[in-house]
């Protein structure tokens, strides 16, 4: 299974970005796909993620109301639309799969990994 995460950039305060996360190598649709981040000199943490099903979506509360995961089986890719965003969102965003399972946070429940795309949130 090989992920690859693309679309990041330079945006401004307020502005909007969709990074894409395309799957290949396997049967896209059995797979949860969840997104997480690292900011500069922090830990990487959990974003959102969406089920295989693309039934279930879930955020963490500092994007939530903000950023939408939705899914595209037939380009097998999962999105990343990120409104208003803050100078805070900046960070290199990794796309993550594992086959079936449900809307986990822990990146340990994740076994694969995408190389990460960078987002710059700055005036």
């Amino acid at each position: 299974v090989q992920l690859q995460a693309s679309g990041g950039g330079l945006v401004q305060p307020g502005g909007s970005l969709r990074v894409s996360c395309e799957l290949a190598g396997r049967t896209f649709s059995t797979y949860t796909i969840g997104w997480f981040r690292r900011a500069p000199g922090k830990e990487r943490e959990f974003v959102g993620t969406i089920t295989f099903s693309g039934t279930i979506t879930s955020y963490a509360d500092s994007v939530k109301g903000r950023f939408t995961i939705s899914r595209d089986n037939a380009k097998n890719t999962v999105y990343l639309q990120m409104n208003s965003l803050k100078p805070e969102d900046t960070a290199v965003y990794y796309c993550a799969a594992r086959q079936y399972g449900s809307d986990y946070r822990n990146e340990k429940m994740y076994h694969y990994w995408g190389q990460g795309t960078e987002v710059t949130v700055s005036s």
